[in-house]
């Protein structure tokens, strides 16, 4: 899941300091980078085929240094994903973690189709990861609490009730019975973190969420942006399923699944409540949402 936002405070400027020291440190030029987006990380591309990555102050020191020996250990194992460059890395500032790679494509993002994230994920998860990689394994609702009791945006009422619905939901997920084995997970596996490359094959990207868990955790995503947001077509859900193997619409636990998960985009939203009122009114919509089982349909993807 993304690291929390609330307290580590990371703006356009600072990043741009920090994207000079770091590529100062690994020798790169910074000259002509473009920022792509500033929310867990700052994330800039290079005037070279380099990405950056900038997490906020102790928030992802640990996960970056995951990341990079998980990007390693999957290159080795000839594994479709993002590579890290060949820098000594991740570089250090004021504690905060600056991390390279090669840039997927050129040409902008492109999204792989649904079948192909099928395929790339039911491939992760046919691999054993080594025991030195030390993979965490899976904490739902890890930053969950943090996110909302330290919340200054919202209101007394929702912070009571969105802390009632994470006791409620931690109580059922921990009831939960799998029926996929646990392994390797993404962590975060949706449409979005599968771009093509320049020739056209599927790339994983974004691995701060890799963990050892249930592979359901995974395939929850595809299923609820078909079944609850409507962000694929029912065409597209079908294909994934037949690609996979497995429909987890169909498991017993889906929907404590889906509920998990659809709360758990709520926690993430409302850190970044005060920076926009758009923001603020997408926070308010998916807690209401939350409170009256309104449709998800009206959810903007973040």
């Amino acid at each position: 899941m993304p690291a929390d936002l609330a307290g580590h405070e990371l703006d356009e400027g600072s990043a741009h300091a920090l994207l000079k020291q770091a590529c100062a440190i690994a020798g790169l030029d910074a000259d002509g980078a473009r920022l792509l987006r500033l929310g867990s990380n700052a994330v800039f591309h290079l005037a070279a085929p380099v990405v950056v990555r900038i997490s906020r102050r102790n928030a992802g020191l640990d996960t970056a240094r995951r990341s990079v020996a998980v990007a390693r250990w999957l290159e080795s194992a000839n594994y479709p994903a993002v590579r890290v460059i060949d820098v000594d890395q991740p570089v250090i500032i004021d504690e905060q973690a600056v991390t390279f790679w090669r840039s997927v494509s050129d040409d902008g993002d492109q999204y792989a189709t649904v079948g192909e994230v099928a395929e790339v994920f039911a491939k992760l998860h046919r691999l054993v990861a080594p025991e030195d990689l030390h993979l965490p394994e899976l904490a739902p609702f890890e930053n969950a609490a943090r996110r909302i009791s330290g919340n200054e945006w919202l209101s007394p009422a929702d912070r009571e009730f969105l802390t009632e619905q994470l006791q409620t939901l931690q109580h059922e997920y921990a009831k939960l019975r799998f029926l996929l084995p646990h392994g390797v997970i993404h962590g975060d596996a949706g449409i979005g973190n599968v771009l093509r490359d320049d020739q056209g094959n599927p790339v994983v990207i974004d691995l701060d969420g890799f963990a050892i868990g249930p592979r359901e955790w995974d395939l929850a995503l595809t299923a609820i942006y078909y079944d609850s947001f409507g962000w694929h077509t029912r065409e597209e859900y079908e294909t994934f399923v037949r690609v996979y193997g497995f429909d987890i619409t169909q498991w017993p636990g889906y929907p404590v699944m889906r509920a998990v998960r659809e709360f758990l985009m709520v926690t993430w939203v409302i850190q970044k409540a005060a920076e926009s009122q758009q923001t603020a009114a997408e926070a308010s919509k998916r807690i209401k949402a939350l409170r009256t089982g309104a449709s998800r349909r009206d959810w903007e993807p973040y």
